[in-house]
């Protein structure tokens, strides 16, 4: 956003502030500065001429031969002769002159030259040649009493600064895209006074007013004032050079005033022309504003010439049915006005930000009007930039007239708020004991109004926010606090050393849990971890038998046949075991996540929440000669004991007996029970035959399967030894292998605590490295191989030791219907 200093010199007095000054503190205080740069720079070494006489050229009829006073300077105090082109140079005219090393726009350098044989020491500039206009149909004939010899720049009051604002700085801030508003924020920081500004309605008619009917939410108010005897002619210069400064382009006085008035208040409006307003609409009877939302396969030919293609969230401006502006974006063809009329309507509403930007964006049209309304503008403001355009209207052409009060529709209300400031928290918040004075002033100087203390509190005040910083910017304490702070200045607030208690975080025993679980699955284990959603198909509930079984219940517009929340987590892995086993032999997966129970609800209804780990092993059969350890069943159940053991867990008891999953196989599975856990802590099985073939499993893919899940909740409420150091043995252990023949149905756990009871607390360790079933055992019978570590932490065991702990086992199992294997 350009602004130039000149015009806030309109609104707040700039005296003794130098424009590297305000550049600086507007930056420090209110939004960044990026750019500050003097307007038209050449105009210092342009300066008033007087054509003393003008002779043609003797050998081109097109040229003149002019000489020129600029009046006397440090070297030289006689008239230039100047030969010029312009059809319009004449005798006695006050013109601008570039003397003899003067540099115009463009890089272009005046030198002494030769014009068909005549010698030329300057030129005669025309406006386009000084980028003060587009005229360039001749020379640019100043005012008579333009006292020769004094720079343009001065003559016409153009020696203005030009600062440069970063958009993104004032995105919060509405009340800033306007002179007005900055110059408040001006005077905000030099403790100055903010210069009156009449934007009361002048005396207007007692005519009809022009009819108008909002037909969208999108609109909360639209004022409308009918104008008459006013055509559009050109602007005066002191609005023309204004424009100019901030990168406007004059045009006539009434879209250059338009412009003002939006640049100078923040307030977007527009002109329209009632004849041709009466003509689009079919009649005068006809001819009310009507706002409206865009119908499908509607469009409008904006001001740019392109047609535009609209929907229904777009907002129209029309007369009676007839589109003629896209409302806050750019008028129409039909909004243009002609030379000749002299009827207008001035409209000034206030639209909401969400649509225009919207609008602005799908449209890709961006307009200075559009990225005001997008800002959220007063509501407040319409009536007074009417009043504001009618007032400098009548003040440049004495014959306006208003021949009707302006029609103010909308159900607006003033945004305008009141906000408790606890001026402790203020010296708390900005590490600073500002005083209540300078607080009450900071604000004052704002334009907020503190109205008094808050229920007798002397540190609690009310502070009333005006309209125009109310719509988006100060809405609550903190807010308040900003502004105190920027005003004051942080540069202001000395440094000091932040002093605060280091308290750990709680220690959360699930997360540490589920990272444990992630970093020996994804680890050693060679997991990988799957993602899904809660969602469980329907489809997939009906393979295993749960379709009646209660869950939560959800509207899932994205995949309405997944409508169900899941009661376990391994279901989830099911699906995705085909994909992957088309592209690996060897498929591990596990998930870890949430379940939900909606019978075990809450007194708010709520379902009894449920963390489990899910795991998935799939891949090629074994054949028929691998060893009896090869099975995914008994590996996926070694990886349990080693999460589970880790944890801190134990001792483990795995049983055949408990409530068996809907996807495990008949017989095939087994649960884990842990000291202090209420209930089986994991289960693991293999895939219940039948689902394997449901699951794409068969064929080419046909796979050993072995599922597993864990219960987080179960697991952190079991028994747990903790982690502690054990030093190393001192003496050197024997190591033993012993094979038993038992029973078929015997457990090799049960075998496992024969050994440790024959041991007497002298058993480091033992491992089942053998299982054996054929004819030299008998039927029914099977061999189990131990390698058992025996260690004291007394004295070196011998072959005494051995042979006692042999004759123990030896009896224990023969009492439990075993044998020891010799020889």
């Amino acid at each position: 956003m350009r602004v130039s200093m000149r015009w806030l010199a309109r609104h707040v007095d700039l005296s003794g502030i130098t424009p590297e000054q305000l550049a600086n503190d507007l930056t420090l205080s209110t939004a960044e500065v990026e750019g500050l740069e003097r307007f038209a720079p050449w105009l210092d070494d342009v300066v008033v001429g007087h054509v003393a006489t003008r002779a043609a050229h003797p050998d081109a009829e097109k040229l003149s031969l002019c000489t020129v006073d600029v009046g006397a300077t440090a070297t030289d105090a006689a008239p230039l002769s100047i030969v010029c082109g312009a059809p319009n140079v004449a005798a006695g005219q006050k013109v601008a002159v570039a003397r003899i090393g003067t540099t115009l726009p463009g890089d272009f350098k005046i030198k002494k030259s030769k014009i068909r044989g005549v010698e030329s020491s300057g030129m005669i500039c025309s406006v386009r040649e000084l980028e003060l206009g587009d005229d360039h149909d001749g020379i640019w004939v100043l005012p008579a009493d333009a006292m020769v010899g004094q720079s343009i720049a001065e003559a016409f009051g153009l020696d203005d600064w030009v600062i440069e604002i970063d958009n993104k700085s004032l995105t919060h801030r509405p009340d800033l895209w306007g002179h007005r508003g900055l110059a408040r924020e001006v005077a905000a920081i030099y403790e100055r006074e903010l210069l009156p500004l009449d934007t009361s309605l002048p005396t207007t008619g007692s005519g009809p007013q022009w009819p108008v009917r909002i037909e969208a939410a999108a609109c909360s108010r639209y004022v409308a004032l009918p104008i008459e005897g006013v055509r559009p002619v050109r602007s005066p210069d002191w609005l023309r050079f204004l424009l100019l400064a901030v990168g406007q382009r004059p045009i006539d006085l009434l879209v250059d005033l338009s412009n003002f008035v939006m640049l100078d208040l923040g307030q977007p409006n527009h002109v329209f022309d009632r004849h041709r307003l009466e003509s689009l609409a079919g009649g005068a009877d006809r001819a009310a504003i009507v706002v409206r939302t865009a119908r499908d396969g509607e469009s409008i030919e904006t001001l740019d010439g392109e047609t535009r293609a609209l929907g229904p969230a777009d907002l129209l401006i029309c007369a009676g049915d007839a589109p003629v502006a896209l409302a806050g974006v750019m008028g129409g063809e039909g909004s243009k006005v002609a030379p000749g009329t002299d009827a207008l309507l001035l409209e000034v509403a206030t639209f909401d930000a969400t649509t225009i930007r919207r609008t602005s964006t799908r449209v890709g049209l961006r307009t200075d009007s559009s990225a005001r309304f997008e800002k959220s503008l007063d509501p407040s403001l319409p009536l007074a930039a009417a009043g504001h355009f009618a007032r400098l209207l009548a003040a440049i052409e004495p014959a306006a007239r208003f021949p009707a009060p302006p029609t103010d529709e909308g159900a607006w209300s003033d945004p305008a708020r009141t906000i408790p400031l606890r001026n402790e928290r203020v010296r708390t918040a900005l590490g600073k004991p500002i005083s209540d004075d300078e607080i009450r002033n900071i604000l004052e100087r704002l334009e907020f109004r503190v109205e008094g203390d808050l229920a007798g509190r002397l540190d609690l005040w009310e502070v009333r926010i005006p309209s125009f910083r109310a719509t988006k910017d100060v809405t609550i304490e903190q807010d308040l606090v900003e502004e105190i702070g920027r005003i004051h200045r942080y540069g202001n607030i000395e440094e000091r050393p932040l002093h605060f208690d280091l308290v750990p975080p709680p220690r959360d025993e699930r997360r540490r849990l589920v990272r444990h679980l992630q970093d020996r699955l994804a680890g050693g284990a060679r997991f990988h971890e799957n993602l899904s959603y809660s969602f469980i198909e329907d489809g997939l509930l009906a393979q295993l038998g749960l379709g009646d079984a209660p869950h939560v219940r959800v509207i899932n517009p994205v995949n309405q046949s997944e409508s169900r929340i899941r009661r376990n987590v391994a279901p989830s892995l099911l699906p995705a075991l085909e994909a992957n086993r088309r592209n690996r032999t060897d498929v591990r997966l596990f998930e870890i996540g949430k379940a939900y129970e909606p019978e075990h609800a809450n007194d708010r209804g709520e379902p009894r929440e449920r963390h489990y780990l899910g795991l998935a092993w799939a891949g090629t059969p074994p054949g028929r000669k691998a060893r009896y350890d090869e099975g995914r069943l008994i590996r996926l159940q070694a990886i349990v004991n080693d999460l589970v053991g880790t944890w801190g867990c134990g001792p483990l008891r795995w049983s055949e007996e408990g409530e068996r999953p809907a996807w495990a196989h008949p017989s095939k599975g087994l649960f884990l029970e842990l000291p202090g856990a209420p209930r089986p802590v994991a289960v693991v099985a293999e895939l219940e035959p039948g689902l394997a073939p449901k699951l794409g499993l068969s064929g080419d893919l046909a796979s050993e399967v072995a599922i597993g899940e864990v219960c987080l909740d179960a697991l952190l409420e079991a028994e747990r030894a903790g982690s502690g150091y054990r030093p190393l043995a001192k003496f050197p252990g024997i190591k033993i292998d012993v094979a038993v023949s038992v029973p078929e149905s015997t457990r090799a756990g049960g075998i496992v605590a024969l050994i440790e009871e024959a041991g007497r607390k002298q058993v480091a360790s033992v491992e089942l490295f053998d299982l054996y079933r054929g004819e030299s055992i008998g039927k029914g019978r099977k061999s189990l191989a131990f390698h058992v570590l025996l260690q004291s932490d007394s004295k070196t065991l011998g072959e005494k030791d051995e042979q006692k702990f042999l004759q123990r086992f030896e009896k224990l199992v023969a009492d439990a219907g075993g044998e020891l294997r010799k020889g």
